[in-house]
C-alpha cells in the first residue's frame, strides 16, 4: 500500500485559505444583506404611514376625510400637534390618526411631550390639568387644547346603568383645532328666539362648534335690529308668529346683504309676518304635508319621511359624490310666488317626485291620495341669494321641515342631514375653515331601506328563496324515486 507523507503545515494552509475564502464570501453577503435591510427601512421610514398601515379598523377610525384633506392641503401656515403623553400610555388610534394628518401635509409637525419629564410644558396653554393622549394644536400665538375624553363620545346604558363609548370624535375635534389656530375671523350666527323655536339638537349644536361658528342668541323684541356683526342668523321653526317690527328687521337686515339659514314645520296658526318674510324672497309654503308615492323615495312603510332627490348646486356637492342620503320627515312643500323680482336666483336643493302629493286634510283617516290633495313635485329645500352690490350678496337656505335636525333621523342616513346643513352655513358664511366632520359611530350602524328596497328584499326572503329551496328539494326526489 502507497503511503502518502502528509504535510501538516501545507494542509493547514490549504485549509485556512479556502475558510478564509468562504469567510470573506458570508461576510461581504451578510454585509450587503444589513445593508439592503437598513436602507429599506429608511425608505420605509419616509413613506407616509397611509402607504405602508392598512387602517382595517371597521368604522376606519384613523383614516382621515375628504373634508380633512382638503382642509390640510390648503394650510399656508406650519402647525404643531404637540402630543401629551407617556410612552408606555399612548392610545394607538390617536397616535395613528395623528401620523396621517403629518403625512397628509408639510405644515403638520407631530411632536410627543411627555407630562413627567415635562411637567410645566403645558402651563403655557392652559392651567387645568390635560389627561394623557390629549392634544395641544398651536399655529404662531394661537393655540386649541384638544382633550382625550372629547375624542371619545360616551352615553348611558339603560339596561346596564353605566356609561358606553358610542364614538370617536378624534378627527373632528383635530381637524376642528387646526381650523381655529389657523382662521382669522370666525363667523358669528345669531340665533332668534322667543316665538317657540326648537332648540338645537346635540348633533347640530356639535358639529356648529366643531366648524368654529360662534352662536349667540337673539332677542329681536328686546334688541330691535340684528347685530351688525352677524354673519348669519338662524330662524328654527318658530310656532309663533313674528311681530311686525321683527318681520321689519329680519327683512332689513336680509336686504342689506344679510345670510340666514331658515327651518320651518307644519303649524295650524297663522304665521302671517313669518311667510311675509318668505315671501319677501320669492317662495311660500305649500298647504298640508307631503307624502311621497315612489317607494324608492321614502323610508319602509313611512311615506311622510322622505328619501328626495338631491339636486346638483355649489352646496349639495359634496353630498352627490359621496352618494350620501338625506332624510325628510313631515315636511311641507316649497313653492315659487307667482311674481317675484328677477335679481333673485332661486335653486332647488332637494325635491321629491311627481308620484308625491300634498296632503291637506291633516284630519284624514287615510294616507292614500284624496280629492283636493295637491300634486307633486315639491321641493323641500331652496338656496335664495341676490346680488346687493359688486361685494355683497344676500343668502338664504330654507328648510320646509326642522326634523331632519333630529337624531335619530340625522343617525338614519349616518350623519348627512347634518353634513347638509354644515355644508348651507359653510356656502353663506364664506368660510373654506368651516369644517365640521362627523364623529365615527361605534355602535351598530343603521341600515335605511326606501319602501322599494324593502318589498324587494321581503319578496326575496319570503318567496324566492323558500320557493327556490322548495324546488330544489322536489327535484332531488324525484331523481331519487326514479333510482
Amino acid at each position: 500500500m502507497k503511503k502518502f507523507k502528509i504535510n501538516g503545515k501545507g494542509l493547514v494552509g490549504t485549509i485556512n485559505k479556502k475558510q478564509m475564502k468562504k469567510g470573506s464570501y458570508s461576510i461581504a453577503i451578510t454585509a450587503i444583506v444589513i445593508a439592503i435591510v437598513i436602507a429599506a427601512n429608511l425608505v420605509m421610514a419616509e413613506i407616509p404611514s397611509q402607504y405602508t398601515q392598512v387602517d382595517v379598523s371597521e368604522q376606519k377610525l384613523y383614516t382621515i376625510s375628504d373634508e380633512t384633506q382638503k382642509l390640510l392641503k390648503s394650510l399656508d401656515e406650519d402647525v404643531t400637534m404637540y402630543f401629551i403623553v407617556q410612552s408606555d400610555n399612548k392610545d394607538g388610534t390617536v397616535e395613528k390618526l395623528l401620523e396621517r394628518y403629518e403625512d397628509a401635509s408639510s405644515h403638520i409637525k407631530v411632536k410627543q411631550m411627555d407630562p413627567v419629564l415635562h411637567p410645566s410644558f403645558t402651563d403655557k396653554y392652559t392651567s387645568e390639568e390635560l389627561a394623557e393622549n390629549s392634544v395641544i394644536v398651536v399655529c404662531e400665538d394661537k393655540s386649541k387644547i384638544v382633550d382625550y375624553s372629547s375624542m371619545y363620545q360616551q352615553e348611558m346604558n339603560s339596561y346596564s346603568m353605566s356609561y358606553e363609548t358610542t364614538g370617536f370624535d378624534g378627527e373632528g375635534q383635530l381637524t376642528s383645532a387646526i381650523s381655529y389656530v389657523t382662521s382669522n375671523d370666525l363667523p358669528m350666527m345669531y340665533n332668534i328666539e322667543g316665538h317657540g323655536e326648537s332648540s338645537l339638537s346635540s348633533s347640530l349644536e356639535s358639529s356648529i362648534k366643531k366648524g368654529n361658528i360662534d352662536v349667540q342668541s337673539l332677542n329681536l323684541l328686546t334688541e330691535g335690529k340684528v347685530p351688525e356683526d352677524a354673519d348669519c342668523i338662524l330662524i328654527n321653526s318658530p310656532t309663533s308668529d313674528f311681530s311686525e317690527d321683527e318681520k321689519n328687521a329680519v327683512i332689513e337686515y336680509l336686504e342689506d346683504g344679510g345670510k340666514a339659514l331658515i327651518f320651518s314645520d307644519y303649524t295650524a296658526e297663522d304665521m302671517k309676518n313669518f311667510d311675509e318674510i318668505l315671501r319677501t324672497y320669492g317662495v311660500e309654503r305649500e298647504d298640508g304635508i307631503i307624502f311621497e308615492g315612489d317607494s324608492q323615495h321614502y323610508l319602509s312603510q313611512m311615506p311622510y319621511y322622505l328619501v328626495p332627490d338631491i339636486n346638483s348646486t355649489d352646496i349639495t356637492q359634496d353630498l352627490k359624490e359621496k352618494g350620501t342620503y338625506v332624510l325628510v320627515p313631515v315636511a311641507q312643500g316649497i313653492k315659487k310666488i307667482d311674481k317675484y323680482r328677477d335679481s333673485l336666483d332661486i335653486q332647488s336643493l332637494l325635491s321629491t317626485t311627481t308620484s308625491s302629493y300634498s296632503k291637506v286634510n291633516m284630519n284624514s283617516e287615510t294616507l292614500e291620495k284624496e280629492e283636493g290633495d295637491i300634486d307633486g313635485p315639491f321641493d323641500t329645500a331652496v338656496s335664495i341669494r341676490e346680488e346687493v352690490d359688486e361685494d355683497t350678496e344676500t343668502q338664504i337656505v330654507y328648510f320646509s321641515t326642522s326634523a331632519i335636525l333630529q337624531e335619530q333621523v340625522n343617525q338614519m342616513v349616518s350623519g348627512g342631514n347634518i353634513d347638509l346643513v354644515m355644508d348651507c352655513l359653510s356656502w353663506m358664511c364664506k368660510s373654506e375653515n368651516t369644517v365640521s366632520v362627523q364623529a365615527k359611530d361605534l355602535t351598530v350602524s343603521y341600515l335605511t331601506w326606501t319602501g322599494h328596497a324593502a318589498g324587494s328584499w321581503s319578496i326575496c326572503l319570503i318567496l324566492v328563496i323558500p320557493g327556490a329551496i322548495l324546488i330544489l328539494g322536489v327535484v332531488i326526489w324525484m331523481r331519487r324515486r326514479k333510482q
